[in-house]
């Protein structure tokens, strides 16, 4: 069987690897983390932010801590920039976590 299958019957127990060891660190490299995080904050956007201004603006994308979201009018965009941001970002650092997102941008 030794020289049929190229390989010695001695197979070292220790190469096993669970899969949870495998998807912990290949999740991180595919960037699905970043994915999900992106998918939960878009399902909590508004119990963040209230029904007015979530029907204005969706998150869109969250970049190296930063969160960028899509604003229908520029003075909806005024308003959340200038008044509600820091509200926001509060909301989603108790959320989310103070490392997930340190930064938001509103984008027309």
């Amino acid at each position: 069987m030794e020289e049929w299958r190229g390989l010695s019957d001695n197979i070292r127990p220790d190469r096993a690897v669970s899969i949870g060891d495998v998807l912990g660190k290949l999740i991180p490299k595919l960037g699905i983390v970043t994915r999900i995080r992106e998918a939960d904050i878009s399902a909590a956007w508004k119990d963040i932010v209230g029904d007015f201004i979530s029907l204005h603006s969706q998150p869109d994308r969250l970049v190296s801590g930063t969160l960028h979201i899509r604003v229908l009018q520029s003075s909806v965009r005024y308003e959340l920039d200038r008044v509600w941001k820091p509200e926001i970002i509060r909301k989603l650092r108790e959320r989310f976590g103070e490392k997930t997102i340190r930064e938001i941008k509103f984008i027309l």
